[in-house]
């Protein structure tokens, strides 16, 4: 039988394999900012988008994290809950979630086949064709206007804000979780301009909630709230929260709002965690007090609890004790290091890393390598990889200012190979860290977890 793709031509692509070949095949175009080709797809397809309610999350780091609390609380409530996200640690499907499910592969495929003759005719334009998270988004788009319908779709920004192919939406809320120096060639060099690029995603009268906490970054924000008359819920003057304990199982904090006071547990861990965990307590409350959302306080108390997110300051195995850690830029190292002398005491740590090559690594040292005995620097397995004998120049270059006088580097490029030796040097009492790049991350956590169909990417 012939197959179609809902346009009435014959469908290109015939598997889930081939459908997820031909979105990574787009990779070469880049990152290239701007809305024009995913307008141009929405409008092709009958902007679907305008069909959703959305929760647009925007940050430096913590973006993941705030969906995951987001979504779980919404779920519990009872609500359907679309959740795009990026990049995705286990298979490419986890990008595109409906009720904490995966897209299914023949849907995929199917909504792939609409796509395809679309993207096609627009890259012999003078647009050019649309990039891998362009096709993406519009994929995503249309699997929640017009497969499953959920009553909000919780919406992770790709890079930025302001230029990002995320900001096609309008929302019902803005976060902006943490303003920090990451991806600076494509958003700027300096926090105001990065706070600029975030704040992109502010619309007319639509509230933003944010945590960031420099005061350039806010003022940039409110700045650009005051503009378009929406109200801003700032971490620390609308909303306030402080910890109240902690140990290996969670931690809970104190929650005082506009509205209410309420005590919380979550059971992710790192104090950068209840900073994510209270952003998204507030957003919840906007829902709550403002538009009609049905949230209970048992439903928002365990939602915040079962949260999950993979991959972020996460404890995967116990013998010996490895946590995997997706830091990658200044911000990340230094939540992680408070989050490891907070969370768990050790004799020794040894820490493996690998980086991409775009990023600010001398900054990142500075915040984790005091704490390191053991170094294991290696490769991801990952086209835009840093070398690992060129990390090792760098860690040499600060090294004699920051480090430990017995610190033990060793270079190692296969990733597998660095993880045999990280396990086998861990003893009880010491405690094994992966961090850097997520595509490291995945590959790990994938092999320490036993598994098999692990294809991680952006």
């Amino acid at each position: 039988m012939t197959e179609l793709n809902g346009t009435g031509t014959i469908a290109p692509l015939h598997t889930y394999d081939e459908a997820v070949d031909w979105i990574n095949g787009l990779i070469p175009f880049g990152i290239r900012p701007g809305l024009e080709r995913i307008m141009e797809l929405m409008s092709l397809l009958g902007n679907p988008h305008q069909r959703l309610k959305f929760i647009h999350v925007a940050g430096t780091n913590g973006k993941g994290s705030t969906c995951a609390f987001l979504t779980s609380v919404l779920l519990q409530a009872g609500y359907d809950v679309g959740t795009f996200t990026s990049p995705y640690i286990t298979k490419f499907t986890n990008r595109f979630q409906y009720n904490g499910e995966d897209i299914p592969e023949e849907t995929l495929l199917k909504l792939a086949n609409r796509l395809h003759p679309l993207v096609t005719d627009m890259a012999s334009t003078s647009q050019g064709s649309p990039t891998m998270f362009e096709v993406s988004t519009a994929l995503a788009l249309l699997y929640y206007a017009e497969e499953c319908y959920p009553d909000v779709v919780v919406w992770e920004t790709g890079l930025g804000g302001r230029m990002d192919v995320t900001n096609i939406v309008t929302p019902v809320v803005s976060v902006i979780t943490n303003i920090g120096m990451d991806h600076t060639d494509v958003l700027g060099d300096t926090i105001e301009a990065i706070a600029g690029e975030k704040a992109g995603i502010i619309k007319p009268g639509v509230p933003v909630v944010t945590c960031v906490t420099q005061p350039e970054a806010v003022k940039v924000i409110q700045e650009k709230a005051h503009q378009l008359r929406s109200t801003v819920y700032l971490s620390g003057e609308q909303f306030s929260y402080h910890r109240l304990n902690s140990d290996e199982n969670g931690q809970s904090f104190h929650f005082t709002g506009p509205f209410r006071e309420l005590d919380v547990r979550i059971r992710m861990q790192g104090i950068h965690q209840i900073d994510n965990a209270a952003c998204a307590l507030m957003v919840l409350e906007l829902l709550r007090q403002y538009m009609a959302f049905m949230l209970d306080d048992r439903d928002i108390a365990l939602g915040l609890e079962h949260a999950f997110w993979a991959g972020r300051f996460e404890k995967v195995v116990d013998e010996p004790r490895i946590v995997l850690d997706g830091a990658h830029n200044p911000e990340g190292a230094e939540s992680l290091a408070k989050s490891i002398i907070d969370v768990y005491p050790h004799n020794k740590l040894n820490l493996m890393m690998g980086m991409l090559a775009n990023k600010h690594h001398e900054a990142y040292l500075q915040h984790i390598l005091p704490l390191v005995d053991t170094l294991i620097l290696t490769e991801p397995d990952f086209r835009r990889k840093m070398d690992a004998a060129e990390l090792l120049q760098i860690v040499e270059r600060v090294r004699p200012a920051i480090a430990k006088q017995d610190l033990e580097i060793i270079v190692e490029p296969d990733w597998a190979k660095a993880l045999d030796l990280l396990k086998s040097r861990t003893e009880a009492e010491d405690l094994g860290v992966v961090s850097g790049t997520l595509y490291l991350i995945a590959d790990v956590r994938a092999a320490l977890l036993h598994q098999t169909d692990s294809e991680k990417g952006w």
